[in-house]
């Protein structure tokens, strides 16, 4: 029965398997990660009146509607800024732990590293009722705080096993389905937090609980199945085994060196990394963490539509960042664009398209069809930015992906951190003429950033990915070259 098992996996490409199992660990981080975005809606206190039959330009008509089982939970008085505070403080622990997590990654290895991250996440999803409860907004500042600094691990890791497992020219198809686990996570934690919140027995709880059971059931299936590279994975065939390790061992080998920061730190191709990470972000935060807000107080839908209405930006991002790793590769293994143009056109796809998208939503105000599929073009267009920035790290340093990519996450966090503050000061009374500057600022910040994606980025690997071999070949080199240079002073002495 063994044989056959091994047999019947051996026929499937274990790489795909990676690929698929590396998606779910960012879908179920994401969900227990984002799912607080709609949960915090039913949390919260409103001094809303339960109807608004007028519309004045700033304020949209309509019902604010709660879950009708809003009753059976506790709620809070948060104002916005504290709200703010809440949805932010995840990342001030996200940010910590991006650096040390990305070392751990690349000295120890994917599997455990990235397990340790979902088990984070997992235990304090599950703990978020009981803390809050106990606790209020204190108790959950601090929980949000500690989940991130768990869950740093998380994008590190499998930068690290996408270097493993993903062949150069597999990569932004590859490393577009892992890392694209951030619209599924988004997805689902939107779409089904919504009817959770609606129908759930005993209101806004249910969503972590759910949430945190199916993380937990990712992270048992993760650890018994899965292993950290081809070679030690006893399902892969020889075939297949052998392909990744042809593909890639040109520019991954292993290294005793310490991480080259003084090399790293004066990259221009590195600051692109990072540049245009805040910038994809700035927006892409802004929308996972206010979007159901905006949906919520300014749109007025009811909890359910808002969180179906939400998600679907995110499946269009989703649908076209896998459609767009397609032709990245194909350009690249055709040779019709170099890997540098390549990352760079598709970058910059993925910042402009969503400025203008989300700007013009702003100016929809009040025709909520038109303001929902602008959102929609707009978060779908982000979509291309994964295979232009996001693999660009493997690009440029298979040896310290790991490194790279918390390096990028870390900044990324920045975002993270600032965007739910900026929104809570600068919309106090959610109306449509508040929340039209934090759309102007997010165009702002793409564009900005994008400048310096198109002077920087580039997708060869880096002379410092490999620095230990390289100083031993010039000490070759260098032999070489005085061995031959005594032989011929040798022939000149004999020959006088």
């Amino acid at each position: 029965m063994f044989s056959s098992w091994t047999v019947c996996c051996g026929r499937v490409r274990q790489r795909w398997v990676f690929a698929v199992m590396g998606c779910l660990a960012i879908t179920v981080s994401y969900a227990n990660r984002i799912c607080l975005s709609l949960a915090i809606t039913q949390m919260v206190t409103t001094a809303e009146s339960s109807s608004n039959s007028t519309t004045d330009g700033d304020t949209c008509s309509g019902t604010l509607s709660t879950s009708s089982n809003s009753a059976s939970s506790e709620t809070y008085d948060w104002d916005e800024y504290t709200q703010g505070i809440i949805l932010s403080s995840f990342y001030w622990g996200y940010i910590v732990s991006q650096v040390p997590g990305g070392i751990m990654a690349d000295k120890f290895g994917g599997k455990y590293t990235l397990s340790a991250g979902v088990l984070s996440s997992t235990t304090f999803t599950l703990l978020t009722p009981l803390v809050v409860n106990k606790f209020d907004s204190t108790g959950l500042i601090v929980l949000r705080i500690l989940m991130g600094l768990g869950e740093g691990t998380t994008f590190p890791a499998l930068n690290v096993l996408v270097a493993e497992w993903a062949p150069p020219q597999e990569r932004s198809k590859i490393g577009t389905m892992v890392m694209t686990g951030t619209q599924v996570g988004t997805i689902l934690g939107n779409a089904l937090s919504g009817i959770l919140l609606e129908y759930s027995p005993i209101g806004w709880p249910l969503v972590f609980y759910f949430f945190g059971g199916l993380s937990a059931l990712w992270l048992v299936t993760w650890i018994l199945f899965f292993h950290s590279n081809p070679d030690v994975h006893p399902y892969i065939s020889e075939a297949e085994k052998k392909y990744i390790q042809d593909k890639i061992s040109e520019n991954t080998r292993k290294h005793t060196q310490p991480i080259p920061w003084r090399h790293m730190v004066t990259s221009f191709p590195l600051w692109a990394l990072l540049i245009g990470k805040f910038g994809h972000d700035w927006g892409f935060y802004t929308m996972v963490t206010d979007l159901p807000k905006y949906m919520s107080n300014v749109l007025k839908f009811s909890i359910t539509s808002n969180g179906l209405l939400t998600a679907l930006p995110y499946l269009a991002m989703w649908i076209l960042s896998n459609i767009s790793s397609i032709p990245a590769d194909w350009l690249i293994k055709s040779g019709k664009m170099t890997t540098t143009n390549v990352r760079k056109a598709f970058t910059t796809f993925g910042s402009v398209g969503p400025a203008i998208f989300l700007v013009a939503a702003s100016y929809g105000e009040c025709n909520r069809v038109l303001v929902v599929i602008l959102f929609i073009i707009g978060v779908g267009l982000m979509g291309p930015f994964y295979p232009g920035l996001m693999v660009n790290g493997v690009d440029l340093s298979p040896n310290y992906s790991g490194t790279l990519m918390a390096l990028m996450i870390a900044t990324g966090s920045l975002a993270g951190i600032v965007t739910p503050y900026v929104v809570g000061v600068l919309t106090p009374n959610q109306t449509v003429t508040e929340w039209r500057m934090v759309f102007w600022i997010t165009f702002a910040v793409f564009m900005a950033t994008n400048v310096g994606v198109l002077f920087w980025q580039d997708g060869e690997v880096q002379y410092w990915n490999d620095l230990e071999n390289r100083e031993n070949d010039s000490k070759d080199v260098e032999s070489e070259a005085t061995a031959a240079k005594n032989l011929k002073n040798l022939r000149t002495e004999a020959v006088t």
